[in-house]
């Protein structure tokens, strides 16, 4: 169905909005949510050109290969204005060339402002929306905003309540790609469509559950950012917990927003608050010393472009979360995330509890007195999209000697390359005023005092930087964690067995 806007791009030249954004509003395009009825507005400090932006648009796009016609008309609806975000004349020349188009265009006083901005600039630009009378009365104002939410819980409340002097909390979309992602979205289809697994998702059968979000790449170009955030900020706070907070809500009385977002926050105010001795048993942290993969040699997170040699900042978190309500008490939740693992995969595993006897150890000699290997159920997110199912199934031959077999299920190449990307869908779901896979305040605020509680406690302690080699799964005192409650990670690469060795 044809939608009918106007999108405002604040931060228009950035890579954020070349890489995603642009190619996000095409596929759109060439579905036919966006078709006649639609303008974008792109606004930077850059003295660019109509002509000039409608140039990068094209060029951000060639990759989806549209046709000529395709190309011309959809970069056709594209506008630049050349703007200073504390020029309050720069906001007059804004409301000139949106009412022009909302005209134009007959977009019916629709109108999406889309921050991909630094948050220092979010509580100006949203004030001169109000004062220069750029919001309309006619359609909806709704607001898109990027991560980060502010850097710790203080600025994040400080800042939300800048926004919200302007625009309601239902009109407030904090976006968090993750939530976009096909496999995201599949957890809640999961649970609640399978009543084999619902029945089952409590603490009486579920042994832990374990949430991996490992990057084989270093921080890149991002020293600079990185040491102003490090993985604690950059991964725990909004997408980790987002993923805990959709595994640990109760069922919804509807698969609404305002369902899903209430469930989603009694389970984030459930997560135990640790004092700073409790974070130092429950939490651990690295950084990436020199490493080599695959005949690949990695520098040291320290000798990276623009971050101090003596940086204590951390490249890797492993943790355990409890949750105090009746389903999940006594179930840790184990995250870990990293720079220069050993290779890229984000997962989730639910490991379901032992059975109290082994009825056929007595086949195997080996395996006399010995537990059954666990059931475990994976949920695949990226590079590959599915799930599996490990369980206990006999041996071919004589006797009952057991031995995991796994249910598995990967969506194909083919569904994978053409599936929505993340972007694409929030996008749309923007459009839709579906906030569903958006960050509610609520969920932000329980968020940062979960992990301010972590950083502060972390500030006041020195460790042991580099204490992991690129390369490898992380260190040892990440294995260590799980390690002293009888528990290991569900899932090491290949390659890591075969590196094993250099973990410190």
């Amino acid at each position: 169905m044809e939608q009918a806007a106007l999108f405002t791009i604040f931060g228009g030249t950035g890579d954020l909005a070349q890489r995603k954004l642009y190619p996000s509003l095409f596929r759109l395009y060439k579905k036919g949510n966006l078709a006649e009825h639609f303008a974008v507005i792109g606004t930077a400090r850059r003295p660019w050109s109509d002509d000039h932006y409608r140039e990068i648009v094209c060029d951000k796009i060639k990759d989806l290969n549209p046709t000529d016609e395709e190309k011309k008309d959809f970069a056709s609806h594209f506008y630049y204005l050349s703007h200073d975000v504390n020029d309050t004349k720069h906001y007059d020349q804004l409301k000139d060339l949106s009412d022009k188009l909302d005209e134009q265009y007959g977009l019916q006083g629709n109108r999406i402002y889309y921050l991909a901005m630094a948050p220092q600039f979010f509580g100006t630009i949203v004030n001169h929306l109000k004062s220069q009378g750029i919001l309309t009365t006619t359609g909806y104002n709704r607001l898109v905003i990027e991560k980060p939410f502010g850097f710790d819980y203080d600025s994040a409340a400080e800042l939300n309540q800048q926004i919200r002097n302007v625009f309601p909390e239902e009109d407030i979309f904090r976006i968090d790609h993750y939530l976009g992602k096909e496999m995201i979205q599949n957890i809640s289809v999961i649970r609640f469509g399978n009543n084999i697994f619902e029945s089952l998702w409590n603490n009486r059968y579920i042994e832990n559950i374990q949430i991996t979000f490992s990057e084989a790449l270093g921080v890149e170009d991002r020293g600079g950012y990185y040491e102003q955030s490090g993985a604690l900020k950059d991964m725990v706070q909004n997408h980790i917990l987002q993923v805990v907070a959709l595994l640990a809500m109760e069922v919804p009385t509807s698969f609404s927003n305002s369902s899903i977002r209430q469930e989603k926050v009694k389970a984030l105010e459930a997560i135990r608050r640790y004092s700073s001795e409790e974070v130092l048993q429950n939490f651990v942290r690295g950084q990436y010393d020199a490493g080599t993969l695959d005949g690949k040699d990695f520098v040291a997170y320290h000798d990276e472009p623009k971050v101090a040699e003596d940086s204590l900042m951390e490249t890797f978190v492993a943790g355990k979360f409890l949750i105090d309500n009746f389903r999940w008490s006594g179930v840790p939740f184990y995250i870990r995330t990293g720079k220069r693992m050993t290779e890229k995969g984000t997962r989730i595993n639910i490991v379901f509890k032992q059975l109290p006897v082994n009825v056929f150890n007595f086949e195997q000699e080996e395996a006399k007195g010995a537990d059954l290997p666990q059931n475990i159920l994976t949920i695949y997110i990226q590079p590959t999209e599915g799930f599996s199912l490990t369980l206990n199934g006999k041996k071919i031959g004589q006797g009952f000697n057991t031995e995991p077999v796994k249910l598995d299920f990967r969506q194909s190449a083919e569904v994978t390359e053409n599936s929505p990307e993340a972007y694409e869908k929030l996008l749309l779901d923007a459009l839709n005023g579906d906030a569903t896979n958006f960050s509610h305040w609520d969920e932000v605020a329980n968020s940062w005092e979960i992990v301010d509680r972590i950083r502060h406690t972390w500030d006041k302690t020195t460790p042991g930087f580099p204490n992991y080699a690129a390369g490898t799964m992380g260190p040892q005192s990440a294995f260590d964690l799980l390690a002293k409650n009888g528990h290991e990670w569900a899932w090491q690469p290949d390659q890591w067995y075969r590196e094993r060795g250099k973990l410190n």
